[in-house]
């Protein structure tokens, strides 16, 4: 019942990403930043890309994802077709992953140390929705700021 919820709950909110980045009045605006804030919102897209296709996708779906942490904030100016193509294979993969995945499986030790406590793949995966969720928020308010709407 979880591993639905889960997928659904991603489902839903991968639909809300793509949805936010097609709304940026101009891809220029995608990559800018603000006074104060250090990331654009082209640069959380790929971060939130590459944390699910690692985490889910490799660890969990044996993906052979291979993640560039540092690039995911370094990347600039990638074009939106791109991006676009990513979370589209990105909407696939995670629910995909996640409806696979047993009751027994989330209830085990997440197969890699993230933190620095050691803690089931449940709540591994609540704390991925959670992450994905505020930095959801965190483009929505970019691109309404740099839009200026």
């Amino acid at each position: 019942m979880l591993t639905e919820n889960l997928a659904t709950l991603f489902e839903r909110d991968i639909l809300k990403l793509k949805a936010e980045i097609s709304l940026y009045t101009d891809e220029a605006l995608l990559w800018e930043t603000l006074p104060g804030t250090s990331n654009s919102g082209g640069n959380l897209c790929l971060h939130l890309l590459g944390n699910l296709q690692y985490y889910i996708g490799a660890v969990l779906g044996g993906s052979r994802y291979v993640r560039n942490r540092p690039e995911e904030f370094n990347s600039k100016n990638l074009p939106l077709v791109d991006i676009r193509q990513q979370l589209d294979q990105v909407a696939v993969l995670i629910p995909k992953t996640l409806r696979s995945l047993s009751a027994e499986t989330l209830e085990t030790e997440y197969p890699e140390k993230v933190f620095d406590y050691p803690m089931t793949t449940q709540y591994f995966m609540i704390h991925l929705l959670a992450h994905f969720d505020y930095h959801l928020g965190q483009i929505n308010y970019h691109r309404r700021l740099v839009s200026n709407s």
